[in-house]
């Protein structure tokens, strides 16, 4: 039986609008599990980022409860979260967010030192490790100016990954990418959770969701759909694709 690592009960959020309330996200009950690779699909202004930062708690929810580790992120402290942040979640985003003036491999230090758990050399060992996974290593003195996107974007996932986190979250980590580097960071990313990582990504590429173990589908701040597939095997994305498409055109995405 799947072990849940997070949960949503009754989760809203609103923001003031025009003089009134603007329901982006409706009385929401999920379940995150272990080692999965959940998806959240939907059309363009259904939630989906919005979610995925009401989870994470970057962003409070107007009303309900998130629960991990028996604590309820929608209620605690900001430096409880700030916390969490460091050590339990890790977050990849869609436009980088690399500082400009450190290079790529001090980018991904920083974030493990203020972790402080590891000591300062299990911290670069560890970064050396991920960066040869990423293939980066050639390159991890280089500044992000100075390196493509696709690379940047891997960095990124390095930087996530540091502090090996209990939950990975993505919100559209491909979608400033072309074909190639998307293929290299999904692999990645499929890598890692074959490897036991947990992850949560919001995707609006059917290329990115055939990654899934599980999809959910957000629409109008609620979720009307939900879609189990086994570990994704690249030689059969073919037939993948047709199930993931024939699904979407039933929910009439």
């Amino acid at each position: 039986m799947k072990k849940v690592i997070l949960s949503a009960k009754g989760l809203c959020k609103s923001f003031a609008h025009n003089g009134g309330q603007l329901h982006i996200l409706s009385h929401i009950d999920l379940d995150l599990y272990e080692c999965d690779f959940t998806v959240v699909m939907g059309a363009s202004g259904s939630g989906k980022s919005t979610l995925l930062y009401a989870l994470s708690g970057m962003d409070r929810a107007t009303a309900g409860k998130v629960s991990y580790n028996e604590k309820d992120l929608v209620s605690v402290k900001e430096n409880t979260l700030a916390q969490l942040r460091y050590t339990d979640f890790g977050f990849i985003f869609q436009q980088m967010h690399l500082v400009g003036n450190l290079s790529l491999m001090e980018n991904v230090l920083v974030s493990g030192y203020l972790n402080k758990v590891r000591t300062a050399a299990e911290v670069k060992t560890r970064a050396e490790e991920l960066f040869s996974k990423m293939n980066i290593s050639h390159i991890k003195t280089h500044l992000p100016s100075q390196v493509s996107g696709g690379e940047q974007q891997r960095c990124a996932v390095a930087r996530a990954v540091i502090n090996s986190p209990k939950l990975l979250f993505a919100d559209e980590p491909t979608g400033a990418l072309n074909r190639k580097n998307t293929n290299e960071v999904l692999n990645l990313l499929t890598e890692l959770n074959r490897e036991g990582q947990s992850v949560l990504m919001v995707t609006h590429d059917i290329r990115a969701a055939l990654r899934a173990t599980r999809i959910l589908y957000l629409e109008d701040g609620k979720i009307t759909g939900e879609l189990e597939l086994a570990p994704y095997v690249k030689e059969e994305e073919k037939s993948r694709e047709t199930q993931v498409n024939a699904w979407l055109s039933s929910l009439e995405w």
